[in-house]
């Protein structure tokens, strides 16, 4: 499908009133019961709009699989997306490793925009450490390679439902963290750049639109790069940690709802 096709079924919604669907995309190791704060905020906004919040593979109610590569994964999703019968390109919102599998996704299917939830798309400095930790991971002592994770995530700051959901809408496992990192602990950094540059730049051409939603003030090179694949990327910052959707609920709906009557 060319990326006139997917610019006019978007324009087509818009003109006809309908919104895209939003299908939402957890990250590594928790399920799609992290949606429920921001699906009522969707809901009192868009009560008529379709949302679908999914498990992926290996997660919540999803079998578990032999291998967590992430094109595999997104291919998966897709097929989850065409027996929801959702009506038209969907908005995929990915958080943390959803936000890469949503950006692989949107290079690869109709797509009306994505948002990425705190997701950095080079390696960088946490592929380092991914790598540093894969003795650990591999060893009775994993569960601690995850805690250190968590340590990072800003959870102590969250109170009531959303602290709940991030203690315990979870399931972590060693073959999980091991196969859906193998990307960063088996492939080399300059070939994932290669690999997410061009998903950004087939996002470009299709005239899908991207935001980028992160807990602080991004490095700027990064900005850089991520702006000279896709130029009409759009960067918000959210203050907080790194679980916008529960921390934001109703900030992060009220940018889906923007972008929807943009």
């Amino acid at each position: 499908m060319t990326g006139a096709t997917y610019g006019s079924f978007t324009a087509w919604l818009r003109r006809t009133g309908m919104s895209s669907p939003i299908v939402l995309l957890h990250g590594l190791t928790f399920d799609r019961r992290h949606w429920d704060p921001l699906r009522r905020e969707l809901a009192v906004l868009q009560p008529d709009r379709r949302v679908l919040a999914l498990d992926l593979p290996g997660h919540g109610d999803a079998p578990p699989r032999a291998s967590y590569d992430l094109r595999e994964v997104a291919e998966i999703v897709h097929g989850q997306i065409t027996a929801a019968g959702l009506t038209g390109p969907p908005t995929v919102v990915g958080h943390s490793l959803g936000g890469v599998i949503a950006t692989i996704y949107a290079a690869r299917h109709p797509t009306s925009a994505v948002v990425n939830l705190d997701q950095f798309l080079l390696p960088g400095p946490f592929g380092d450490v991914v790598r540093a930790a894969e003795p650990e991971l591999r060893g009775p002592g994993w569960r601690a390679v995850w805690d250190r994770m968590l340590a990072g995530m800003g959870i102590e700051s969250l109170r009531g439902e959303a602290r709940h959901l991030a203690e315990t809408a979870t399931a972590p496992s060693r073959d999980l963290l091991l196969g859906y990192w193998s990307e960063l602990l088996h492939g080399d950094d300059g070939q994932i750049a290669v690999d997410r540059e061009a998903d950004l730049r087939t996002i470009a051409a299709r005239g899908v639109g991207y935001r980028w939603v992160t807990g602080a003030q991004p490095p700027v090179p990064y900005v850089e790069w991520l702006t000279a694949a896709l130029p009409t990327t759009v960067v918000t910052v959210l203050p907080g940690g790194h679980l916008p959707h529960l921390e934001h609920p109703a900030q992060v709906a009220q940018l889906l709802y923007q972008d929807d009557r943009s």
